[in-house]
């Protein structure tokens, strides 16, 4: 009896000590997760390429694309080499492919491959280097935020309004998340970015939008947004 009491106070000794370890690893920091976060949207194109499925393919492509612009800041600040590498070679040539009157799939399904490959490689880069200035982690912020509202304009030109909708309504729900970096900036530049926000919003509510009204107002917001963007670069290259 006392054996299998002996036997139960081990293992739960054990099972104590394994889930403390797992308690006490630390978090894995903000650039890390960023970065993981954009990696399905590579998965979702290499399958869809497979697949031979050019409008998913097309559709994975932009959502890589709009997620890197997010998240880029931190391989172009690590390694210029890979940054090169990633947008402009291989981006670079899966966007030239994906519009070509006669798409190489076999072709494009090596090089969005070759890109989820180097990308895993630039993540386990970041995660085994020391973080860089907090800074980053700001400019990081602002631009994950901004991407969406990039793709408003070319959402309504392609007569896509549903989607330049809810383009904005993503900006619009993570706005609040970063504000307080652009009115620490600028007041008038946060001010302005609110007013500009709800015109937009006005903007495209119709069944058909105006282009140009929405066009002018996303460029009103994304200056004065990417005026305060600017400052916090050039701090965090300062602080270096």
């Amino acid at each position: 009896m006392m054996q299998r009491v002996r036997v139960i106070c081990f293992g739960l000794l054990t099972s104590l000590a394994i889930a403390g370890q797992a308690a006490a690893a630390p978090a894995e920091r903000f650039e890390v997760t960023s970065l993981k976060s954009v990696r399905p949207n590579i998965v979702n194109m290499v399958s869809a390429l497979q697949q031979k499925n050019l409008a998913r393919a097309k559709a994975a492509y932009q959502a890589y694309d709009s997620a890197w612009n997010g998240i880029e800041v931190y391989i172009n600040t690590r390694n210029k080499d890979v940054y090169n590498l990633l947008e402009l070679d291989l981006q670079a040539r899966i966007s030239k492919g994906l519009t070509a009157p006669m798409p190489d799939f076999a072709t494009l399904t090596t090089d969005a491959q070759t890109l989820l490959a180097k990308y895993d490689d630039a993540v386990k880069m970041v995660a085994g280097s020391p973080p860089l200035n907090a800074l980053y982690d700001d400019i990081a912020r602002l631009r994950i935020v901004r991407a969406p509202l990039r793709e408003v304009v070319p959402d309504l030109k392609d007569g896509k309004v549903a989607e330049a909708r809810k383009s904005y309504e993503a900006f619009d729900s993570k706005w609040d998340s970063i504000e307080d970096l652009i009115k620490a900036r600028s007041e008038d530049a946060y001010v302005a970015i609110e007013k500009g926000m709800i015109q937009l919003e006005q903007a495209l509510m119709p069944d058909k939008p105006d282009v140009a009204q929405v066009t002018a107002l996303v460029t009103t917001v994304n200056t004065q947004y990417n005026a305060a963007l600017a400052e916090v670069t050039k701090e965090a290259r300062a602080a270096k």
